[in-house]
């Protein structure tokens, strides 16, 4: 069983001292939450309010993965057309949905705000499980602030579409004009808005996302209907046989494979519901189910948008030609002959985009709170402090916001800039689940003794893995091609960039600092699973 059974076995079990029942009740644990938190060397310093539904509302309207798929269609209409978003939706989705099933299953074995970092510091080969879990650690805090700041510019900028679709032809009456500084300014309204709710409003948050579970599929439905009712249909030829390479690929199969950022954005995030784990009643079954969950039911929503989209959007052409910058306003339209109508469900998906602001916030901040208790990041004993009335890491939330708020100053001077930033949660979240998972297989290859999950994949876990291994090496390739063959510095996709400099900056801090104050997740592990492995809770993972 090698060096970390060995460690365990010097542990007693009478030193792990199981928690009272006054701070059982005042956080809201189960039975096995405070079991969970024994093994994994936490003190439970949030509190529990959400159950099944409230974090499958997290989860769903965080990914809001059929309102993303009208906000990035441009990028898979223009690299496969209509028949090319639908066969590299479907492929997605296989292959995503093995990677949320090999991460729901990690979950359900370590349930805690660390997420990726704290699993491949318990999974990995001792000899390189602190250095990698460091750098994960690094590679998932920015990817998350990164989105942060890319989903509160993305609602800010939907805004500004709006406010040109009010006036498509300015005159010398006109109503509005585009400027890249309101962008700015709206972006960092929304991350207010976002902040506010998260900060002084977590003891009504679980019951908020409860309500948004039920205005996601509402909207949906409020979406889906008048766009059925109203739009003259394209062909099932168009639809499912019309390729297109508008984007000057050399053929039409590397332009579908480009065209993968529209799904890839519209199921990003999977993992949101890990990092609130310490949050969550029961977390050890309830968050890999609600992650099982989240990708079925927003897999089928975002399909069934995705092909409503595609029979009534119209002239493919006007659509990549919106005045507004988004493609899904101008089909809209197209599909009901009326401006009016357009806005009033464009404005669904702006709402929507809200609320995945407020919920993307949420996730980045544990995030940063989690690495900052084990001191991973600067300042780490202010970032990991919890308010003791509202038992919310202030800090942490209020640093994710200060770093939007300077990250959106950048498109002032060059959207192009923004969108390298932007790119970095994509690509910096996806290697994350590669790392994780590869460390995880590995110590599944190696049949080591740990603790059984409360949810797994069998026999069948192994090749599950594999599949999302070979899936996630292969579409992280294509996070960082550009849109188009032929580029500008304004085109380009600096995402590969971004990613080099973020490791290379992590690198450097763990050889020079972190390697002599960051407390490896697996130490603690280590030192309280004596109780967990002698009490008859663990098998080989065989």
């Amino acid at each position: 069983m090698g060096t970390a059974v060995k460690r365990v076995s010097q542990v007693r079990v009478e030193d792990v001292q199981p928690p009272t029942s006054k701070e059982k009740l005042s956080m809201a644990n189960t039975a096995q939450d405070s079991l969970d938190m024994q093994r994994l060397g936490k003190t439970q310093q949030l509190k529990r309010n959400f159950r099944f539904v409230s974090i499958l509302g997290f989860n769903c309207t965080l990914m809001a993965t059929w309102e993303s798929i009208l906000l990035t269609s441009d990028y898979g209409l223009i690299n496969g057309g209509r028949a090319g978003m639908v066969y590299v939706y479907i492929g997605t989705f296989i292959g995503f949905f093995a990677s949320v099933a090999s991460l729901a299953e990690i979950a359900s074995r370590a349930p805690t705000a660390g997420g990726q970092y704290h699993w491949v510091s318990e999974y990995a080969p001792p000899s390189c499980q602190r250095f990698l879990s460091y750098i994960t650690g690094w590679l998932a805090v920015l990817g998350w602030q990164a989105a942060f700041a890319s989903v509160c510019f993305l609602a800010g900028t939907l805004i500004q579409g709006l406010l040109v679709t009010v006036d498509p032809v300015p005159t010398i009456h006109h109503i509005y004009t585009f400027e890249r500084w309101h962008g700015t300014l709206l972006a960092i309204a929304i991350a207010v808005i976002a902040t506010v709710l998260n900060g002084w409003g977590t003891h009504w948050l679980a019951s908020l996302e409860r309500f948004l579970l039920f205005i996601h599929i509402f909207g949906f439905f409020v979406v889906l209907i008048p766009l059925w009712v109203k739009a003259d249909r394209a062909s099932s030829a168009e639809v499912f046989q019309t390729f297109s390479n508008t984007g000057g690929w050399p053929n039409i199969g590397l332009a579908c494979l480009v065209g993968q950022l529209t799904p890839i954005f519209s199921f990003t995030g999977p993992d949101a519901a890990t990092y609130m784990a310490e949050e969550v009643q029961d977390a050890s079954r309830t968050v890999p189910w609600c992650m099982i969950s989240t990708a079925l039911v927003n897999g089928t929503l975002g399909f069934v948008m995705l092909i409503t989209f595609l029979f009534t959007m119209g002239d493919i052409e006007s659509v990549l030609q919106a005045p507004s910058g988004f493609p899904f306003i101008t089909a809209f339209q197209n599909a009901t002959g009326s401006s009016n109508m357009a806005m009033g469900l464009a404005c669904i998906i702006l709402v929507m985009e809200v609320c995945s602001a407020l919920g993307v916030l949420a996730t980045t901040s544990r995030q940063i709170f989690a690495f900052a208790r084990d001191k991973g990041l600067p300042f780490s004993s202010t970032l990991a402090y919890v308010h003791p009335k509202s038992k919310t890491p202030i800090w942490s939330i209020l640093s994710s916001t200060v770093a939007t708020v300077l990250l959106s100053l950048i498109n002032i001077g060059s959207t192009a800039a923004f969108n390298a930033i932007a790119s970095l949660a994509i690509a910096s979240m996806l290697t994350t689940y590669i790392i994780a998972i590869g460390c995880f297989f590995i110590a599944r290859w190696q049949s080591r003794t740990l603790p059984s999950p409360r949810f797994s994949l069998g026999p069948y876990g192994p090749a599950i893995n594999l599949i999302s291994l070979f899936y996630l090496s292969f579409q992280i390739i294509f996070t960082f091609f550009p849109t188009t063959k032929d580029v500008v510095p304004r085109t380009m996709n600096w995402a590969v960039l971004m990613v080099g400099s973020v490791t290379l900056f992590a690198v450097f801090q763990y050889v020079f600092y972190a390697r002599k104050v960051y407390q490896a997740p697996v130490d603690q592990t280590l030192r309280n699973q004596a109780k967990y492995l002698q009490s008859g809770h663990s098998r080989s993972f065989g």
